[in-house]
């Protein structure tokens, strides 16, 4: 299963068959809907691959591609390795009490379609958002919004119910605190859709062919710099050896990791790529954890036991994930967060790769190996399944890879692949036992994704089978809105400390975001959001 030698060999062979056929190729270009961005076509396009369409582009929802939406969509300030820096406000004063943002507007910006963006214009947009709290009570803003209040044309106050350290961090976010038109409401509505998709970004939406593909194309009357790559198109493509035959083939030019933490090609197929001259691979810092999330609350299920949780994190060999099914691109990971995440430099319990003491757990705890080679206690087999994303690269050769271990030590486990739509949706209903995941990254955590613990969009389930579940929740509430630096910390190592010693995040490996793209491209870097990437600063040389 992971020979590589094996691997390279089917890779060079394709390679070989897909070079000869190209050879008698037409090289006239065309449009994007032609086969082909080589030949005379401008070096101004970049056609990336995705393994799913961009979706229902309403920023105010969750459904669409977020990459997609960061291009046509823009939030009040920005997140970035410096810190909050403004976007479309050019300034803001918070109160002293903390409760009291006041955000001045830049004067010069338009939506798409030739609309005024002014505080007005936010003051609906952010109203829309609220008038659909339940939707968005994972970010904990959401919660603490009183109101919205226009001061002024061009000056916009946010009053909050109480002082809440990110919200300057969860207004940067990609989605839902970001600006459409207010012609595309409707009934002054987003919550039941939009009529279109009109921002403020460097990029508007031009085209789009349902499960095709979406061309975006600059916006000429940015505000900011008018980005040199004119056009950008989403191909929709299964990932794997489908997307490196298209790169091939010159039918796409880039692909990266997307918003479900997933690459579209293998590490090899990439390599494979850069190795023809014609592709650059380029990694991000880690941003992110990959991880096994476990539902504590399904009772009837084994997964809802510490031991049997505790039992499977100690029976995962991260170390030759890491090395065979990332190639090293990831690096083994022992924590929910890893310790460059502000707050999360918290002393924990070490749990490494170690099936004798996953053997001694189950054994302590009742659950008998007998000759069928699976446990069992009190009749009841020790049966556990886990769904994956059927169109990520790894995380189907990490399951088989978790699936044959666990069964070392008698634990039977199914895996089941999924839409990432229906992995999704079986985390906001409960309807798992353990399922992978990934936390929201570098940006937003440790805050958006602790927040998210108590939320049935996201962890709820995870979590609320926990003993301490309701002393975890209050911890939970005070470190959002605690101004005393000393108590917030104390307060997350708290919080980090149960969910660990409760296993119910199990961690695999620190993700870096991945892009292959033409080795002419310039200007290729990442934001501190996992699942954007600054098209607009790209160029080609």
């Amino acid at each position: 299963m992971f020979t590589k030698p094996f691997k390279s060999i089917c890779i060079f062979l394709l390679a070989v068959i897909v070079l000869s056929g190209c050879s008698s190729q037409s090289s006239s270009g065309g449009d994007t809907n032609s086969d082909t961005v080589s030949g005379n076509t401008p070096a101004q396009e970049l056609i990336y691959a995705s393994a799913k369409d961009i979706g229902d582009m309403n920023p105010h929802l969750y459904t669409g591609s977020m990459p997609a939406q960061g291009m046509v969509y823009e939030s009040l300030v920005e997140n970035t390795k410096d810190g909050i820096k403004p976007l479309l406000a050019e300034s803001w004063d918070i109160s002293e009490d903390g409760k009291t943002y006041t955000f001045h507007l830049r004067e010069d910006v338009t939506f798409h379609d030739g609309e005024p963006f002014n505080a007005e214009a936010v003051k609906l947009n952010i109203e829309a958002v609220q008038r659909n709290a339940e939707k968005h009570s994972w970010i904990k803003l959401s919660t603490q919004l009183v109101s919205c209040n226009v001061i002024d044309e061009f000056t916009v106050e946010f009053v909050l119910s109480e002082p809440y350290y990110p919200a300057l961090i969860e207004l940067s976010m990609t989605r839902p605190f970001v600006f459409i038109s207010p012609k595309d409401f409707i009934n002054g509505e987003t919550k039941e859709g939009v009529s279109g998709y009109h921002g403020t970004g460097p990029y508007a939406l031009s085209e789009h062919k349902k499960e095709e593909y979406a061309v975006f194309t600059a916006n000429e009357e940015y505000w900011g710099e008018v980005p040199r790559v004119k056009k950008i198109t989403s191909k929709v493509l299964p990932a794997g050896e489908t997307t490196y035959l298209a790169m091939l083939k010159g039918e796409v030019n880039f692909a990266f990791t997307d918003d479900r933490g997933a690459d579209s090609m293998d590490v090899e197929a990439m390599n494979q790529l850069v190795d023809t001259g014609d592709y650059q691979l380029v990694r991000s810092e880690p941003v992110n954890t990959k991880m096994i999330v476990a539902n504590s609350s399904k009772k009837e299920s084994p997964a809802s036991e510490t031991a049997v949780r505790e039992a499977i994190w100690y029976a995962i060999d991260r170390e030759t994930i890491a090395r065979d099914i990332f190639n090293g691109t990831e690096s083994p990971a022992s924590t929910l967060f890893s310790s460059n995440v502000e707050y999360a430099d918290v002393g924990l319990k070490e749990r490494g790769y170690d099936l004798a003491k996953a053997n001694e757990i189950l054994d302590g705890e009742g659950w008998k190996l007998d000759d069928s080679g699976v446990r069992t206690k009190n009749g009841k087999p020790l049966s556990i399944s886990l769904h994956y994303d059927v169109n990520s690269s790894t995380q189907k050769m990490q399951a088989e890879f978790i699936q044959s271990t666990l069964a070392e030590i008698g634990i039977q486990l199914e895996i089941i692949g999924e839409e990432s739509t229906s992995v999704a949706s079986r985390r906001g209903s409960g309807d798992y036992e353990l399922l992978f995941n990934q936390t929201w990254g570098l940006a937003y955590d440790p805050q958006s994704t602790v927040s998210a613990f108590t939320s049935d969009a996201s962890y709820l389930y995870t979590t609320q089978g926990l003993a301490q579940a309701d002393e975890l929740y209050s911890k939970i509430n005070e470190v959002m809105i605690t101004t005393d630096e000393e108590a917030r910390k104390s307060l997350y190592a708290d919080i980090l400390t149960v969910v660990h010693d409760e296993a119910v995040f199990i961690p695999i490996s620190n993700g870096s975001v991945t892009v292959v793209a033409p080795s002419d491209l310039t200007g290729i870097s990442f934001k501190q959001s996992q699942f954007e990437l600054p098209f607009d600063q790209m160029h080609f040389e």
